[in-house]
């Protein structure tokens, strides 16, 4: 089970890996698998509209079952097929890397995280360092 405490991990490592990188100031949403947030938080500088970005890349994750560079393959191989998921779920998926699932050590999703900020592939690495920092495994 993925609670409060392992999200506030997930999402302070996101936050050190981002500025180790260099990254632009990041925005972190963890959410259960059930798609309910467990925490957010936004780095100082980031705009404010960064919560829903964060938030559609996480659930896009844990509500398909894929992360977010798989949704971004499936996008451009089936575009027609992602644009009825995103009306299946009223607008709540972002089919771009920065989105990743969450597995517990017996593979099995326990949630996802949600990363915006900079570039979606560096959104995907910090998510991923957040959650191995906190001893489970990503799959963005």
């Amino acid at each position: 089970m993925l609670g409060i405490d392992v999200a506030r991990v997930i999402i302070t490592e996101a936050f050190k890996a981002g500025a180790a990188a260099g990254m632009k100031p990041l925005s972190v949403v963890v959410l259960d698998q059930g798609g309910h947030v467990l925490a957010f938080e936004r780095s100082d500088g980031a705009s404010p509209g960064r919560f829903e970005i964060a938030r559609a890349k996480a659930h896009g994750a844990v509500m398909l079952g894929m992360g977010g560079r798989a949704q971004k393959a499936r996008a451009e191989a089936q575009g027609y097929f992602m644009a009825a998921l995103s009306g299946v779920f009223e607008g709540r998926i972002l089919p771009v890397p920065g989105g990743v699932l969450v597995r517990d050590a017996s593979g099995a999703v326990v949630g996802a995280v949600g990363v915006t900020g900079d570039t979606s592939d560096n959104d995907a690495i910090a998510a991923e360092a957040g959650i191995r920092a906190a001893g489970l495994q990503p799959e963005a």
